[in-house]
């Protein structure tokens, strides 16, 4: 039997005897949680070398030496870890730490540890610990199991938590609903009201309770949509009702997703906001698609820009003449409807007109395709296709790398799905 409890290690010692992968994985916990950390090993881990250099541990270059756990000289630690792969070693560690009345965790001999550290994990401020008689697979499994639980809200997030209060702006990603951060799902499955777009991962919602309320916000282009003064006042409404709401938006909430707006009304109405990060398609989809967005001695700048209005119109900010001399990878959103005048703009300011073109549609999604041609074809071979919103457009000579290693498809696992290119097409 064992007898459980949460320990409060700020600005307490711990000694770490071993500098290999179980300690890479000890450390970095032992100092989220504040530890002093101690490491006494020959050698250790990059990782750990690196905690060493920045300061955040203190690192002897040397092997366990007797005193080490209760000498004069060692400092008063609560608590020991011993992970070396020597257990000769590990033993005399473990038994100077019990002469000196410390907890010694020995990672190599659960039956002969004083104390075991469970299979932990966090989720919506709940830290979930696991101890199954000292067998880490089992405690690791069992500790997953309800991390995701209370992640997705397969159990009830909401029951014993602490209430949130404000508005969460959730970037959702680029469609796929595994493609949600742990953070933004966690979030999600304590809202109140959720005003959700077209383009978020609206398949999430069929997991809420029902009586969570679903705002449709649409953002249909061209379409059915409410507008950013109506978005922006049901999230200060809602929350002035003491409801938590999330705003659930496709990609991040910060690119081209009007984030900056709807934070910039809440902080006015004195209504707390936080910004949860999004994948963004603007990345999503080159990776979706097999496409290296940078790629060594080819590009070594990517460029994400809006052309929701197209070169050429006064609304429009974007430096067309200096993307094109600029050479590297450009990334267009919301440019199906303009794709020619992009082409156009980008040609007659001197960019190739051969540079290579892929247009991804429905990123990370079932639909997912592909179109692919160049800057003097590319307009045409999308109309052909059919291609529709919504879309990510990558211009640049990483398309015809990825081409040249044959890995330019259009699912995440490169092989399942459609691709399209002129040539398809003729």
């Amino acid at each position: 039997m064992t007898y459980l409890l949460g320990l409060r290690m700020q600005d307490r010692d711990v000694l770490v005897v071993g500098g290999g992968r179980v300690a890479q994985r000890r450390i970095p916990v032992l100092l989220d949680a504040g530890a002093r950390v101690t490491l006494v090993s020959p050698t250790v881990s990059a990782a750990l070398e690196d905690l060493a250099s920045a300061g955040r541990l203190t690192w002897h270059r040397r092997p366990y030496a007797p005193g080490d756990v209760a000498g004069s000289q060692a400092p008063a630690y609560w608590l020991v870890h011993t992970a070396t792969d020597d257990p000769e070693v590990n033993a005399a560690v473990a038994e100077e730490a019990e002469g000196a009345r410390v907890w010694c965790v020995r990672a190599d001999d659960r039956h002969a540890s004083s104390a075991w550290t469970p299979a932990s994990g966090t989720a919506g401020g709940i830290t979930v610990g696991v101890v199954a008689s000292g067998d880490p697979r089992r405690a690791a499994g069992l500790r997953d199991a309800v991390v995701d639980g209370l992640a997705d809200g397969t159990l009830d997030a909401r029951r014993g938590r602490e209430r949130l209060n404000g508005v969460a702006l959730v970037g959702g990603g680029p469609g796929d609903p595994g493609l949600i951060t742990v953070r933004g799902r966690q979030l999600l499955s304590q809202a109140d009201v959720v005003v959700v777009d077209r383009l978020a991962p609206t398949s999430l919602l069929d997991g809420l309770p029902p009586d969570v309320e679903i705002i449709d916000a649409a953002k249909i282009p061209h379409g059915r949509s409410m507008s950013q003064e109506d978005i922006n006042a049901v999230l200060i409404d809602r929350a002035r009702r003491g409801r938590f709401v999330v705003r659930l938006k496709g990609g991040d909430s910060f690119l081209f997703g009007r984030g900056g707006e709807e934070a910039a009304a809440c902080v006015a109405a004195g209504v707390p906001v936080i910004a949860v990060p999004g994948v963004t398609s603007a990345l999503a989809a080159p990776a979706g698609a097999g496409i290296p967005a940078t790629h060594r001695g080819v590009a070594q700048d990517v460029h994400i820009v809006s052309a929701h209005v197209p070169p050429g119109d006064e609304r429009s900010t974007v430096d067309w003449a200096g993307l094109a001399r600029a050479g590297g990878t450009v990334v267009v959103l919301m440019g199906v409807g303009h794709l020619e005048a992009v082409a156009d703009a980008l040609v007659s300011h001197g960019r190739s007109a051969d540079t290579p073109v892929a247009v991804v549609q429905e990123a990370t999604l079932p639909g997912q395709r592909t179109v692919t041609g160049t800057l003097s074809t590319i307009a045409a071979s999308a109309r052909s296709a059919e291609v529709r919103p919504p879309a990510v457009v990558i211009i640049g000579e990483v398309v015809k790398t990825a081409r040249e290693l044959d890995i330019l498809h259009t699912g995440t696992q490169f092989e399942t799905r459609r691709l399209v290119t002129g040539r398809d097409l003729q």
